[in-house]
């Protein structure tokens, strides 16, 4: 594809992409954590997801003003940098330094599903050089990409829920965590491997009690939905949003035991934002609500 035409051709997708999300931290925000001794050594500014992403791309001659991470999670593309051209593709990861000129942009044919970081700070050109340095280049490979897929969904959940500075320090430690991540595992030598039904149950053993959608999960593990719900039933005997239940309902019965916390405070910190709705949901799968599953007789 020719670098030239992939501006004209992201802008002419206004809605984007089936199923992606993506974040844009407020640039006073921003100003705001740079500032902060948490927060300004590294600090993420822009996060998303883009599935399947038919004629993405972008052209940057004067680079960004951010670092960039790329992680190809399925179907494949190409990065343009330094003067040279890499292909990427599923496991492909790319870290752009800031203000360094590149393009970039999908296959025609099989376009890739990315998951995505801008970050700054501090140490975050450090982080990227160290990269480099471990990968021999901005583009390295990794033999399981989920666990970093992840790590994005993690920073993206964070800054959904606003630019507090309580949701940027989780950011950027997912970041951190995604980060060291490429520079300790790129170019992996072959060898056994989790399973994508693996993969995706340790994301979500993870990432309880956020709930993440089939179609997300299933980009990670590099399966259709259709598949991986497929593979939950076979395998676990419940789907995947099933399965997320049964995680949230075993920490309601950890707080509930293990602690004195009220009945709204244990659904607020399993997910449920109505303590109602939790209280049915707890009936459901126990037979009780939480009040009478708390004051049953020892050892039951």
């Amino acid at each position: 594809m020719d670098e030239s035409l992939i501006a004209a051709d992201e802008e002419g997708i206004p809605e984007g992409f089936a199923g992606q999300r993506m974040l844009v931290v407020p640039r006073a925000a921003v100003d705001r954590a740079l500032r902060h001794p948490l927060t300004g050594k590294l600090l993420v500014t822009d996060a998303g997801h883009f599935p399947h992403a038919a004629r993405h791309g972008r052209s940057r001659p004067q680079g960004a003003a951010e670092h960039v991470l790329l992680v190809c999670t399925g179907g494949s593309g190409w990065c343009r940098t330094g003067g040279t051209r890499f292909p990427v593709s599923r496991g492909g990861v790319v870290l752009l330094p800031a203000d360094r000129p590149h393009a970039y942009g999908a296959a025609e044919q099989d376009p890739w599903t990315l998951w995505w970081l801008h970050f700054t700070g501090a140490d975050a050109a450090d982080l990227v050089r160290t990269a480099h340095e471990a990968a021999g280049g901005p583009v390295t490979h990794l033999r399981d990409p989920a666990p970093v897929a992840s790590l994005v969904s993690q920073v993206i959940d964070a800054l959904d829920t606003g630019p507090t500075l309580a949701a940027l320090v989780r950011g950027s430690g997912a970041a951190w965590h995604a980060l060291a991540h490429v520079v300790a595992t790129g170019r992996r030598a072959p060898g056994p491997q989790p399973s994508p039904l693996e993969r995706a149950v340790a994301h979500l053993r993870a990432t309880a009690p956020q709930r993440t959608s089939v179609a997300a999960l299933a980009s990670m593990v590099g399966l259709s939905p259709s598949h991986l719900s497929a593979r939950f039933r076979e395998h676990l005997g419940v789907s995947p949003l099933q399965y997320q239940v049964q995680l949230r309902m075993a920490r309601a019965r950890e707080l509930l035991d293990g602690t004195d916390l009220p009945v709204t405070a244990v659904a607020r910190e399993t997910g449920f934002d109505d303590p109602m709705y939790f209280s049915r949901q707890f009936h459901h799968h126990h037979a009780m609500t939480p009040t009478a599953y708390r004051d049953r007789p020892q050892g039951t």
